[in-house]
């Protein structure tokens, strides 16, 4: 017996492919996704944002048809690539020959003409549709034939069509940091075009790229090899080693950055700060919190009013408050999860959640408003001082976030591994289980929500003093979904995983502001693709990478055969 029938070729389900992808071609259309990116070039002149959106689902369809019919042959498996591409192209097609006679426009306001004139590629209604099919169809076969391609030339070709869309679509701020003086004046020239790369840019870093790529799968494995073959004494002196180097290029990091960008790493800064306080909560403990943007809220307000702001109490420094925004917070955490010790799952989710909505009406109210602003908020909070020298730059400021986050990486590292740290594994796989093993199931998680409760308290503290005012409406619940949507992104308990979170879920957007109409559209789609493609996360740890991917590894009974694009 095998499972062969599984991987044959299968008409009928790459006509559904392809209605997927002309369904998800033609709503990005009329919700003006493709209309609002097509003046964002990734290569100057001819290949956009919107061309991306245009095109993009008819090349993904293809792909994952080469992938689930692997069993189908080459030819049978290109010819589906097309009929994919053909199919997504066909509403298209539709939209252009009736959109002017039914004036659309009128009802659905982004098939404008700008968005007609892009989809026949200002040919006029019949040669335009033809190219339209033409290159939809073409890109059908292009995805479908990537899987086909060996390993050593399709992941290289991956990486280097990944870097040129990236730079690209970074191409502005990378031109603002870097562009307008000296070698980077005369880079920019070369590389990059009025508007994103310039051919001959494109094709440079595509060709490093790609050759990067390749040498590092034909030697990478070797360079492992060897360090594996190290004594342990060297391996943990290249391990420290690393480790020195990273944190000293973070050290120069501002002087190559500029005021702009080391302004959005800021941002991610604070994001990290909170997400390794969740991470122990929910990746570490297994307890979803809803409600983590109130000890976030409660940092933010205690350092206000210990300091000399509008409504300070104290006139204590910055230094000195800290202590006590990070205290205010641990209080809150215990003081939240004792009425909830014996709630679990989606029980516990909605009791932080009201616990978080009650904090954020509180500080709205008027009942606090002669402490605390009310709506009007916090005003004239003073910036962190070092030897009476105010650090107001984002460069100078940036070293306080990173000293936060270091101390966050280093507490979370050293926990995690730690007896407290399997105690929470423990409990995050079955409290019971937990209990009879002889855990104490209230010290547990009272450490757990306090320890991810002083990291969003100092992140709060920070976030105050960084912009000098808060106000209420920064701390909804918006806050506490994107910090949970980082750590899922990122991997969930993985503490790389949360800082690749926040550069995806928070350094992007703050770079692609044009994007910001979209976030939430973007951020939804992600987290579906994430839970179909890679459920473990984008930098998973060991554990969750062998929980979530043990079932797709055990071996299966005698006389079954699966190919490998099934493994």
């Amino acid at each position: 017996m095998t499972m062969e029938t599984e991987t044959r070729f299968n008409w009928g389900e790459i006509v559904r492919l392809g209605l997927l992808a002309a369904v998800i071609a033609l709503s990005l259309n009329l919700i003006g996704l493709v209309g609002t990116f097509a003046g964002r070039d990734i290569i100057g002149g001819m290949v956009s944002v919107g061309h991306v959106f245009l095109f993009g689902a008819a090349l993904g369809c293809g792909y994952i048809a080469a992938q689930r019919f692997s069993g189908g042959g080459a030819g049978n498996t290109l010819l589906g690539g097309l009929v994919i591409g053909l199919l997504s192209s066909l509403p298209l097609v539709v939209l252009v020959l009736i959109a002017e006679p039914l004036n659309l426009r009128q009802f659905m306001p982004y098939v404008s003409p700008a968005l007609l004139e892009m989809l026949t590629f200002g040919q006029g209604q019949a040669l335009g549709s033809l190219i339209l099919i033409v290159v939809a169809s073409v890109l059908g076969l292009i995805g479908a034939g990537i899987p086909l391609l060996p390993s050593r030339v399709r992941q290289p070709l991956i990486w280097g069509l990944a870097a040129v869309f990236l730079i690209g679509l970074l191409a502005e701020v990378i031109i603002l940091a870097w562009g307008n003086q000296g070698l980077g004046l005369a880079i920019r020239r070369f590389v990059f075009a009025a508007r994103g790369l310039s051919i001959l840019g494109a094709s440079l870093v595509f060709l490093i790229v790609v050759g990067l790529s390749a040498w590092w799968n034909s030697r990478g494995e070797g360079i492992k090899a060897r360090v594996n073959a190290l004594p342990p004494e060297r391996q943990r002196n290249l391990r420290w080693g690393g480790i020195g180097l990273g944190i000293l290029l973070l050290l120069f990091l501002p002087m190559f950055l500029r005021t702009y960008l080391t302004e959005v790493i800021d941002n991610v800064g604070l994001f990290i700060l909170m997400g390794l306080g969740l991470n122990i909560v929910v990746g570490f403990a297994g307890m979803l919190n809803l409600g983590y943007v109130a000890f976030f809220a409660i940092g933010a307000y205690t350092m206000a009013l210990l300091t000399p702001s509008e409504y300070g109490v104290a006139g204590l420094s910055f230094w000195t408050a800290l202590p006590f925004s990070v205290l205010a917070a641990v209080l809150m955490g215990l003081i939240l999860v004792i009425p909830v010790l014996k709630m679990r799952g989606d029980y516990l989710a909605i009791v932080t959640l009201g616990f978080g909505e009650i904090i954020r009406i509180l500080v709205l109210s008027d009942f606090l408003a002669p402490w605390i602003g009310g709506a009007q908020g916090i005003l004239k909070i003073p910036n962190v001082s070092v030897a009476g020298m105010e650090l107001v730059k984002p460069e100078h400021l940036y070293y306080v976030i990173l000293a936060g986050c270091l101390l966050a990486l280093f507490v979370s590292w050293r926990l995690r591994d730690a007896r407290l740290g399997r105690q929470w594994r423990a409990l995050r796989e079955d409290e019971d289980v937990a209990e009879a093993m002889g855990i104490n199931l209230v010290k547990t998680k009272l450490l757990a929500f306090a320890i991810g409760a002083a990291f969003a308290g100092m992140s709060g503290a920070i976030f105050a003093s960084k912009l000098g005012s808060i106000f209420p409406h920064s701390f909804n619940l918006m806050v506490s979904i994107n910090v949970l949507c980082l750590i899922i992104v990122g991997g969930i308990g993985s503490l790389p995983g949360v800082v690749v979170g926040a550069l995806f879920l928070v350094g992007l957007p703050e770079l692609l502001r044009e994007f910001a109409e979209y976030r939430m559209l973007m951020y939804g789609a992600l987290l579906i693709v994430m839970m179909v493609a890679r459920p473990e996360g984008l930098w998973p740890s060991e554990v969750m990478k062998r929980e979530l991917r043990a079932g797709s590894e055990e071996p299966l009974p005698a006389g079954f055969v699966v190919s490998s694009a099934e493994r």
